[in-house]
C-alpha cells in the first residue's frame, strides 16, 4: 500500500467542510446553483493543488473522471426519463433534458476519490477497495441527496433508508469499472481516455437496466 498524500486529505477536508456550508446555509440561492457552485469549485480547485503541489499523477485521473462525469448524464436521463425511477426536482438550475445540468460535473469528486484510494493497493486489494469506497460513498450521496433537495428516487418499492436498492450493484461496479478502465487509458490520449469513460458509462447503464429490472 502506498502512502496516499496529506494534499489529498486536506484538499477534500476543506472541499467537505465547503460542501456542508454551502448547502446548509439558510442564503437566498436554489440548492441547483449551489450544487453548480460546488461542482465549478471542486473542478478548479483539485487540478490547481495538482498543479502547485506537484501532484502532477492526479491529472490524467480528473480528465478521465470529468470525462465519465459529463457521459453519466445519460444513465440519470435514462432513469428520469424512461425508466421514472429518478426524479430530479426544479431545483433553480437549467436541465439536460430531464437531469440537473450540474450532474455533468458532479460526478467528478466521488469517481476521482474512489479510483484515487484504490490505486494505493495492488492486485485485487484495489478493486476491494474501489468496491467498498464507491459503497459508502454512493450510498451515502444517495441518503442525502432527497435532504439536500436534489435528486431522489421515486415509483421505487425496494429502499433502503432513501437509497434504492437496485442502484446499489451497479454503483460498486461502477467505481471497479472506473478503475478497471483508467489503469488502461492513464497514459493514453484523450480520445482513448474518452472511449474509456464511455464504456465504463455504458456498463453503468446496463447495470442499473437489469438490476432495477430484477429488483423492481
Amino acid at each position: 500500500m502506498k502512502t496516499i498524500s496529506r494534499d489529498f486529505w486536506i484538499l477534500h477536508g476543506i472541499y467537505l467542510l465547503v460542501l456542508c456550508a454551502v448547502l446548509l446555509a439558510p442564503i437566498p440561492f436554489p440548492v441547483g446553483q449551489r450544487f453548480f457552485l460546488l461542482v465549478v469549485v471542486y473542478n478548479l480547485a483539485l487540478p490547481l493543488v495538482a498543479l502547485r503541489r506537484g501532484h502532477r499523477d492526479w491529472l490524467p485521473l480528473w480528465v478521465f473522471t470529468l470525462l465519465l462525469s459529463i457521459l453519466q448524464v445519460i444513465p440519470d436521463w435514462y432513469l428520469s426519463a424512461r425508466l421514472h425511477l429518478l426524479a430530479f426536482p426544479d431545483d433553480g438550475f437549467v436541465k439536460i433534458g430531464t437531469v440537473s445540468a450540474y450532474m455533468a460535473g458532479l460526478w467528478v469528486m466521488p469517481l476521482f476519490v474512489i479510483v484515487h484510494l484504490a490505486r494505493q493497493f495492488r492486485g485485487r486489494a484495489a478493486y476491494g477497495v474501489a468496491a467498498l469506497a464507491a459503497l459508502v460513498i454512493f450510498g451515502g450521496s444517495e441518503q442525502f441527496s432527497i435532504l439536500a433537495g436534489s435528486w431522489h428516487a421515486v415509483n421505487v418499492e425496494v429502499l433502503l433508508g432513501n437509497i434504492a436498492v437496485y442502484v446499489l450493484v451497479p454503483e460498486v461496479m461502477l467505481g471497479v469499472s472506473a478503475l478497471y478502465a483508467f489503469r488502461l487509458v492513464e497514459r493514453r490520449a484523450l480520445f482513448v481516455k474518452l472511449w474509456g469513460a464511455l464504456q465504463v458509462m455504458i456498463l453503468y447503464l446496463g447495470n442499473l437496466a437489469f438490476f432495477s429490472f430484477l429488483i423492481e
